[in-house]
Formats: structure tokens, C-alpha cells, sequence
């Protein structure tokens, strides 16, 4: 191309779509049209009526800066400010793990839980994040109460803004809490849900770059083993589960067999089916505490 060619919209797509895919991007074109999306201030679907605009330098100057961050890396959910999960857009920042499709099945498997007690529920959030579970299951599910805890103050801060945006901060508790060791009294939950660290220290190097140089290791990253935090909450979880009450985990399937054995050993679940992500791979445990 000529460099007197006016860069269009859909002249800067093509390039930055084939700059992003020499640079390692999974999915060069859609980052490229999130990110001019969100230069332009339009939809994305909006791009696709505008091909032949050229648009005013100081888009195409934010737009540089965008592709540029995103080039050395930045994932695209930081640089926008949000991520779509479970048909909810939450803002997110680098103080929280960036939610994932597979968490979707945490969701569903805490809702199912809890369409199995009748009237008032009381759900416990371990490991809040950004608030998609909690905001979502509160969505869905509005005769429950819900205690959201997560270690990190900058971590709830977000999730409060996105329980706000939703409107169910009014059923939601905020709690800065390691586990559950911050709850306070007897208080008893129908259902617990986490999706904790269960990533091991050797496997931290071989992340994606993004997820290891951008996002909150301490919500990655439970120790030596992958299970160190699974195994400190499966005891706490039994002391605040009602009678019957359920306990359901995210993890990598390569911890399938060393969950199992720890919510066994403990001796005071019954194992339920274990949940399998779209890719056919176990991604959600869950057990229900003995009568």
C-alpha cells in the first residue's frame, strides 16, 4: 500500500490484525476490533459499517498506544477495562484474575446447588475476584444471600463496583477474609463456591506470558503442589456448610485426582459428579457435607 493511502478502519484492521498475529496474538482480529472499538467509541459491530471512514488522528493515536500495549502483551480484558461472563460485562482491572468461560460451570453448579433448598439460601464466594460469581449466582438466584470474600482490599473494591453496576449490592456482603477464616460467629452457608489458586509454582512458568506478567499471582498461584489452598478450605468449608450442605471447587484437571483424594480423606463429604468443560475435561468438583 502506498503510504498516501488514508488508514480507514478497515485498512487499520488488516494491518493490525496481521502486526498482532507476528506477535503472538491467539485471536489477532478480534483483539484488533475490541481494541479499535473501544478508540472509536462504538460497538464492535459498529466497525463493520464504517470499513471506508478513516478516522480522526487523535482515534488512530489511542489506538496506536492500545496495539502497542497489547503487542508487549497487556491482555485485552485490562486494556478495555471489562470482560463479558455470563452475559454480564464486569469491569476488571490487574487486581483481579481476569474471568474465564470454564468459571461459567462454577456458576451453574452453585445455582443447581441451591435450587436444591427451599426458601431463604445463604451462599459463600471464597475468592471473589472481580465479583463474577457472586453477581452472577445473585442475578440468577435472588432469594439468596451472598458473602463474598476475597484477601485483597483492591480485589473487592472492584467487586463492589460491579455488584453496584448490577444492582445487587444490596444481597451482597463484602468481606476482606482469608478463606473463611474472617466470617464471623457460627454463620452457616446453604452452598460454597471458589475458584481458588490452583496453580503450582513450576507450572507458573509455563502460563501463557499474559496471565504470568499481567494478572494477580496470588489468585493463580496456591504453592509447590497446586492444591495448597483447596486443601486449607475443604476443612474450613465443612465447618460452615449446613447440614447437607455443598461444596463446589474450580480446578485444573490435572489436580482431579489430588482433589478428590483430599475432599476423601477428609471424611466428611460425599463426592458428587464431577463437572466437565466444553472441552471435555473435569473442571468443577463438588461435595455435599454428611448428615
Amino acid at each position: 500500500m502506498a503510504d498516501a493511502e488514508p488508514w480507514t478502519i478497515g485498512r487499520l484492521l488488516t494491518w493490525t490484525t496481521k502486526y498482532l498475529g507476528e506477535r503472538g496474538a491467539e485471536s489477532p482480529r478480534l483483539d484488533a476490533e475490541l481494541l479499535l472499538a473501544q478508540a472509536v467509541g462504538c460497538p464492535r459491530i459498529g466497525l463493520y459499517t464504517a470499513f471506508d471512514t478513516e478516522p480522526a488522528e487523535p482515534v488512530r493515536t489511542a489506538f496506536r498506544e492500545l496495539v502497542k500495549r497489547r503487542a508487549e502483551g497487556m491482555p485485552v480484558a485490562y486494556l478495555l477495562g471489562r470482560r463479558e461472563f455470563y452475559s454480564l460485562e464486569f469491569r476488571v482491572t490487574p487486581d483481579v484474575l481476569i474471568p474465564r468461560p470454564e468459571t461459567e460451570f462454577l456458576v451453574i453448579a452453585a445455582l443447581d446447588a441451591l435450587k436444591r433448598n427451599a426458601g431463604e439460601t445463604r451462599l459463600a464466594d471464597v475468592g471473589t475476584g472481580s465479583g463474577c460469581i457472586a453477581v452472577a449466582i445473585a442475578r440468577h438466584a435472588p432469594h439468596t444471600a451472598i458473602t463474598a470474600v476475597d484477601v485483597s482490599p483492591a480485589a473487592l473494591e472492584v467487586a463492589r463496583g460491579n455488584a453496584e453496576r448490577h444492582k445487587v449490592a444490596d444481597r451482597i456482603e463484602f468481606l476482606e477474609s482469608d478463606l473463611l477464616s474472617g466470617v464471623a460467629g457460627d454463620r452457616k452457608f446453604h452452598v460454597i463456591a471458589s475458584n481458588p489458586p490452583y496453580v503450582s509454582t513450576a507450572e507458573m512458568g509455563t502460563l501463557a506470558a499474559a496471565a504470568a506478567r499481567y494478572e494477580p499471582r496470588t489468585a493463580l498461584e496456591a504453592g509447590p503442589q497446586g492444591t495448597e489452598v483447596i486443601a486449607r478450605l475443604i476443612p474450613e468449608a465443612a465447618r460452615r456448610l449446613v447440614p447437607a450442605g455443598e461444596l463446589w471447587l474450580e480446578m485444573s484437571p490435572l489436580r482431579l485426582a489430588d482433589v478428590l483424594a483430599l475432599i476423601e480423606a477428609d471424611g466428611r463429604f460425599e463426592l458428587l459428579p464431577v463437572v466437565k468443560d466444553l472441552a471435555g475435561l473435569a473442571r468443577v468438583v463438588g461435595c455435599r457435607l454428611k448428615n
